[in-house]
């Protein structure tokens, strides 16, 4: 096969291709609910930038292509809300979105003391609903944005430090 894939920490230098990957990966979802207007497809690239500055952002690289992307911050009773979990369209289904999710779960576990993971998707998004459900996330909410679009909130318990060592 050549290249595999490997997940690091992103840096500034990899702002833009994060943003380009995104707009990418976000056409189905504004597509889904008919609407273009969503954060992910209107945020800036200096927005871009100041998330890298302030949380957690990892990158999934092939060769020197970003073909994956996902974001975690922690909040000061130990909430870590995870964000724009994308990967590419041709290497999706492959098991690179799970990977991503279970490395920013390691890292704001281990370096940013992680309680607990929160996210969120679409309520149409039936594939990022079956990803988040078998990585053990349950669904605490749900929440109506607009007439098109309700959000559905999803929540689990960090692993103990325990659980990290036995499952690697």
């Amino acid at each position: 096969m050549g290249m595999s894939v490997t997940i690091t920490t992103a840096s500034e230098d990899d702002a833009e291709q994060i943003l380009k990957l995104q707009y990418l990966c976000y056409q189905r979802e504004a597509e889904l609910y008919g609407d273009y207007g969503i954060e992910p497809l209107t945020q800036t690239l200096d927005a871009l930038r100041a998330e890298l500055a302030e949380g957690c952002v990892l990158v999934a690289r092939l060769g020197a292509e970003v073909v994956g992307s996902v974001r975690g911050a922690v909040d000061t009773d130990g909430t870590a809300r995870i964000d724009k979990l994308i990967v590419h369209p041709r290497l999706q289904r492959h098991g690179l979105g799970g990977r991503l999710l279970r490395a920013i779960e390691d890292r704001l576990a281990a370096e940013r003391d992680a309680k607990r993971f929160r996210l969120f998707t679409g309520h149409r998004s039936e594939g990022n609903l079956r990803l988040y459900r078998k990585l053990g996330y349950t669904q605490t909410g749900t929440e109506r944005v607009s007439q098109r679009v309700s959000l559905i909130h999803l929540e689990k318990p960090a692993a103990t430090p325990a659980t990290y060592a036995t499952s690697a």
